[in-house]
């Protein structure tokens, strides 16, 4: 097993996930078999009760479990499906030793950060790296490993003494360091700074790790004095040091790094040059120059409670980015914060109450995502109401849905009190509720996670001819309430019609307003499946009807919506 560790130094936010994503899927282009793990040495367990705000979006994989956005970016690039072990945290970290110091497993010896802790990184990392996560047979070639954070900092210590103890064990030939690190440009002088790197690299080295290539963030290519003397300051060789200048968009990246030669640079500290093929990106290159050359506009509206931090709807944007390029349209986010569309922003900011509708009402398509608590529902309600009276091509995901279903039972069956007992416990119309199963105590891993199977109950329905007349479909979930099923033949009869359902017939799934262009609802998150080559369904569908305009109804009318989620019909 050969490993390639990536760190990053000087500040956070420097792309070292982009960075490692690109490295795995330039090593995969070169014929190998790759894997990736997360370190992030937070003390949470796993990234499930973190607020958006705090850490971006929960990323959730196939076996459920919450991790955090960067394995987002793996899978996307990678087209793999990781699990939860492939993201090491602090916390699981030391709930596992603790385990075992109970269990009587070190035979009363005095439990230590060195060599217990350490020695129970390493051989998670161990483990997960012979995993496979592409669907075949047998370990990977290459471990790809993110350590997240700066190094310097207090919680990755353990983490940095681990990987040192381990880059010596697996030996020289097996295990290689790519360090990102920040060249700045001051704009006073216009001269690009190396010694925020020097000491970055000192930092690194004197914590007993010496990295074999440095690729360096900057807004212009290194000048190849600086490249020397970054070489001469740093101890890595010339040809060893990449600039990861400012692209258009992080496709490019992967390009960057094929064209600075940086597979070759990794291939010979890992003793792989004889292994592994030139580097084969074509379809990638493609995509990406597809990506830059758009410009026909489609304009969704997102209609969310996080709109302040797009990393909170990290995978939704990524999701809309993928159907979008397919489709052939240059992709405007208009961000509405839920909240400004309601009756109170109008009395107490007025001109943000009437921005916020022009916003909507000048948008192609319109998103409800997920989200948890009661601020802003109101507003997402109203912007789901103009969505289905105005024709407006709709998508709800998970609490999206709910309350498409419950604007739908006060608007058209006149229950006027609807609502989810998630916000309203005594509703006398209890649309929405809590599972059966989940827990109202415990807050972490107590949702229904993970892939989920979803059987198609309506063979003509759009969703179904999205997903290629498929009798059912797996897709990831996380929630807590669900359309409550006993008001299922109410709300049916009114006109909404529940498409897709679990193996029970009791969970309401896929939701569908027949009469409507594109108005969907999913109680499932299908951003978290879909890739830059193979775009979400249910995602295409809403791009597709956003950007055919006034014939929308007509597409949907021939039924050839299964010619758009195949990419035929434009």
């Amino acid at each position: 097993m050969k490993y390639v560790l990536v760190t990053g130094g000087v500040v956070s936010g420097l792309g070292k996930g982009v960075t490692a994503s690109s490295i795995g899927i330039l090593l995969q282009a070169c014929g190998l078999r790759v894997t990736s793990i997360k370190i992030d040495p937070y003390l949470n367990t796993d990234a499930g009760t973190m607020s958006p705000f705090e850490h971006g979006e929960v990323f959730v994989l196939d076996d459920g479990g919450e991790v955090d956005l960067d394995l987002g970016n793996y899978e996307r690039f990678l087209d793999s499906t990781l699990t939860r072990d492939n993201n090491i945290t602090t916390g699981k970290i030391y709930q596992s030793v603790i385990d075992k110091e109970r269990k009587g497993d070190y035979l009363g010896k005095t439990v230590q950060v060195v060599p217990h802790i350490t020695d129970a990184i390493q051989e998670w990392i161990e483990r997960v790296a012979n995993v496979p996560v592409d669907g075949k047979e047998g370990p990977p070639d290459v471990c790809v490993i993110e350590l997240g954070g700066t190094i310097g900092d207090i919680e990755s210590m353990p983490f940095i003494e681990a990987l040192g103890q381990f880059s010596y064990r697996v030996g020289s030939g097996n295990f290689c360091l790519v360090h990102v690190s920040l060249v700045p440009v001051l704009s006073v002088v216009g001269e690009q700074k190396t010694k925020p790197t020097q000491h970055s690299v000192r930092g690194l080295r004197s914590l007993g790790l010496t990295p074999n290539i440095l690729a360096c963030r900057s807004t212009k290519a290194l000048e190849d004095n600086v490249k020397a003397k970054l070489s001469h300051f740093c101890h890595v060789p010339e040809e060893n040091i990449v600039t990861l200048y400012d692209v258009p968009n992080i496709w490019h990246v992967p390009l960057l790094l094929r064209d600075q030669k940086a597979h070759d640079a990794i291939l010979k500290e890992l003793n792989l040059l004889r292994n592994a093929t030139e580097p084969d990106l074509t379809e990638w290159t493609e995509r990406t120059r597809v990506y830059d050359t758009l410009q026909d506009p489609v304009r969704i509206a997102m209609v969310g409670k996080y709109t302040g931090l797009s990393d909170s709807y990290l995978s939704v944007l990524k999701a809309l980015l993928h159907a979008s390029v397919a489709c052939h349209k240059k992709l405007v986010i208009e961000w509405v914060a839920a909240s400004d569309l309601e009756e109170a922003a109008a009395m107490e900011a007025p001109n943000v109450h009437e921005a916020a509708w022009e916003l909507l009402k000048g948008s192609d398509g319109i998103l409800v995502p997920g989200g948890f608590g009661d601020r802003g529902v109101q507003g997402k309600i109203l912007a789901i109401k103009y969505a289905r009276e105005h024709k407006v091509p709709f998508l709800g995901i998970c609490l999206g849905m709910q309350l498409a279903v419950v604007e739908f039972a006060r608007s058209v069956l006149g229950l006027h009190d609807a609502n989810s007992t998630e916000f309203n416990p005594e509703t006398s119309s209890p649309c929405v509720i809590f599972m059966p199963e989940g827990s109202k105590t415990h807050m972490g891993g107590t949702m229904r996670l993970g892939s989920r199977r979803t059987y198609f109950q309506v063979a003509d329905s759009i969703s179904a001819k999205l997903y290629g007349n498929d009798k059912f479909v797996d897709e990831r979930h996380r929630h807590r309430y669900e359309v409550n099923p006993d008001m299922i033949t109410e709300i049916e009869k009114a006109g909404l019609s529940f498409v897709g359902k679990d193996e029970t017939g009791r969970r309401m799934e896929i939701v569908e307003l027949p009469s409507h262009p594109y108005f969907v609802g999913v109680q499932f998150h299908p951003e978290f499946k879909s890739r830059p080559g193979k775009p979400s369904a249910v995602f295409l569908g809403l791009v597709a009807a956003a950007s055919v305009g006034t014939p929308k109804a007509k597409v949907y009318q021939n039924g050839s919506w299964r010619g758009v989620a195949n990419g035929n019909h434009f």
